[in-house]
């Protein structure tokens, strides 16, 4: 019995399909390989990130609460000014003002700062409930009453013909500018202000804390 064989050439065509076959095959694993690890690594990144994972938590407890508003110690919330011509002068009862009177405009120009100073915040005067807080702030007060040199200057200044400069003359109309200034700013309500400014600087400081509520009495 003769057996009857494929051709050389067909014979090669089959192995090179197998070959090709093969080659495909690897690849494709090779794929599905790498797509497993891949997905593997994210659960595995995502299982440690849940591990890892940190949640900030800020203290909102009563004395906390009074540490973080007394370090603002001395909150200057309002600054006031004020530029005017304040008028000083001597006279004599007996002579004119020409032969022994001594007059002084002075062109002032000044501040008034106010705020209120958290240092003497007691404890007593917080109360923290959860999500809310209730204060109880010092009264707003005056911190400086001030001129301002580079921008106060005499504007006139006439002396009798008898009589000397008075050296003090000008130091006293700087200390009766200084004491309208005052006045003028408390006419105008910077203490008021000032407090109102207090309450709103504090409010945003306790937001920022956590809390939802914040009143003052």
């Amino acid at each position: 019995m003769n057996a009857s064989f494929p051709p050389p050439s067909f014979q090669r065509g089959t192995e090179r399909v197998r070959f090709v076959g093969w080659i495909g095959a690897l690849f494709v694993g090779v794929a599905i390989g790498a797509t497993l690890l891949a997905l593997m690594s994210r659960r595995s990144e995502s299982a440690w990130g849940r591990w890892l994972r940190r949640s900030t938590h800020i203290d909102v407890s009563q004395p906390t609460v009074v540490d973080k508003i007394q370090q603002l110690q001395r909150l200057e919330t309002v600054v006031y000014t004020l530029d005017k011509i304040v008028s000083g002068e001597k006279e004599s009862s007996i002579l004119p003002d020409f032969l022994a009177g001594d007059r002084l405009l002075m062109l002032v120009h000044g501040e008034v700062v106010a705020g209120v100073d958290f240092s003497s915040l007691k404890s007593g005067d917080v109360s923290v409930r959860g999500k809310q807080v209730l204060l109880r702030l010092p009264d707003a007060k005056v911190f400086s009453t001030r001129l301002d040199n580079g921008r106060t200057r005499v504007y006139s200044r006439q002396t009798g013909l008898l009589v000397p400069v008075d050296p003090n003359l000008e130091t006293q109309v700087r200390q009766e500018a200084e004491r309208q200034l005052l006045q003028a700013a408390l006419a105008d309500g910077i203490l008021k202000t000032a407090n109102q400014n207090a309450r709103t600087t504090l409010t945003s400081l306790l937001q920022g804390l956590g809390f939802e509520r914040v009143q003052f009495e």
